[in-house]
C-alpha cells in the first residue's frame, strides 16, 4: 500500500518541472534539519542521527521491499560501506549544526562531493575550482572566523569526507540494485551500526510521542521525500543540469538558517558560500562529470 501509494504521488509529480522539484528538494532537506535541531535538547545530535536514520530506515523499506538474500560478496561489502559512510554523514553533519550555522556546515560539507568531482580530472580549468573552494574553505576556518567552533568545522569537513565516501559506494550500488533497494538496504545498515551509541546518547527520551512525531518529520523531510523528487527530476533532466541545481544547496541552507533558526552570517561566510557554491556549479558544467548527489 505505501508503494503504491509513492508511485501516485510519483506520477503527480510529472506536471512539476524539474528543475523546481530539485530546488524544492533541497529546500525541504534543509527544513528536516530544523526539525533535526529541536530534538537536541532531548536527544543529543547522536540519539538524533540515529532516530531519523532509524524511521528512514522503516520508511524506505516499506516503500522498496529490498531483497535480503542472493547478493555477490562485492555487493554486501559495498552495501556495508554505504551503510557505514551513511552513519558517519548523518553523525558528522548533525553534530556539526549543532555547534555552527546551518549555512557554514552544508558550505563546508560541500568538499566532499567538489573533491569526488575533479579526482582524476587533468583539465586545467578544474584548478580554478578547486582554488575558490580552497579560498571558501580557508575563510571559514576558526582562525579567521573566530565565532565558529572548531569542533563543529572538522565535524562539517568529516560530514563532506563521509559524503564522498558515499557517493562512490552508492554509485556502485546501483549499477547492481535496482531502485530504491540500495539505499534502504544500507539505511539499515546505518541504523544498526548507530543503535548501540544512539540508545546509550537518547534513552528513554527514543520513545516518547513528542519526540518520534519529530524524528519522522525530519526523516521524512530528510530522505524518503527527497529522494522521491531527485528521481524523478533525474529521469526528466540532464545530469549536469541537475549537478548545478544541488550545488546552490549551501546557499539554500544558509538562506534556511537565516530564517528560520535567526543564525546570523557575517559577510565572510557569506563570501565563502559564494566561492565554495560558484566551484561546484564550474566543476558541474566544465568538469569530467557531475557528482551525485
Amino acid at each position: 500500500m505505501v508503494a503504491r501509494r509513492v508511485d501516485r504521488a510519483r506520477s503527480a509529480l510529472g506536471s512539476v518541472p524539474p528543475s523546481s522539484l530539485v530546488l524544492l528538494s533541497s529546500f525541504i532537506i534543509q527544513i528536516s534539519n530544523i526539525f533535526a535541531k529541536s530534538l537536541f535538547s532531548s536527544l543529543g545530535s547522536v540519539g538524533t542521527t540515529f532516530l531519523c536514520k532509524a524511521i528512514a530506515a522503516v520508511l524506505l523499506v516499506a516503500i522498496a521491499r529490498p531483497q535480503w538474500k542472493g547478493h555477490s560478496r562485492q555487493t554486501y561489502w559495498i552495501l556495508g560501506t554505504m551503510g557505514l559512510s551513511m552513519a558517519g554523514m548523518g553523525l558528522s553533519y548533525l553534530g556539526a549544526i549543532d555547534r555552527i550555522p546551518l549555512g557554514v556546515a552544508s558550505t563546508l560539507e560541500f568538499v566532499g562531493p567538489l573533491g569526488v568531482s575533479v579526482i582524476g580530472s587533468r583539465k586545467r580549468l578544474d584548478l580554478v575550482w578547486v582554488s575558490l573552494a580552497a579560498a571558501g574553505i580557508l575563510l571559514l576556518n576558526p582562525i579567521a572566523v573566530t565565532t565558529l567552533d572548531p569542533l563543529g568545522v572538522m565535524l562539517a569537513l568529516s560530514s563532506g569526507l563521509c559524503w564522498a565516501c558515499y557517493i562512490f559506494s552508492s554509485g556502485a550500488i546501483a549499477r547492481s540494485l535496482p531502485g530504491g533497494n540500495g539505499l534502504s538496504l544500507a539505511m539499515v545498515i546505518a541504523t544498526l551500526i548507530l543503535f548501540i551509541p544512539g540508545v546509550a546518547a537518547g534513552g528513554s527520551a527514543l520513545l516518547h510521542p513528542s519526540v518520534l512525531l519529530i524524528g519522522l518529520a525530519a526523516a521524512s523531510l530528510g530522505t524518503v521525500l527527497p529522494y522521491t523528487l531527485e528521481f524523478e527530476a533525474v529521469r526528466r533532466m540532464p545530469p549536469r543540469v541537475f549537478g548545478v541545481l544541488v550545488s546552490i544547496e549551501p546557499a539554500i541552507a544558509a538562506l534556511v538558517g537565516f530564517l528560520f533558526l535567526h543564525e546570523t552570517l557575517t559577510l565572510q561566510t557569506l563570501l565563502a558560500t559564494v566561492l565554495v557554491t560558484t566551484a561546484a556549479i564550474g566543476v558541474t558544467l566544465f568538469g569530467r562529470s557531475p557528482s551525485s548527489h
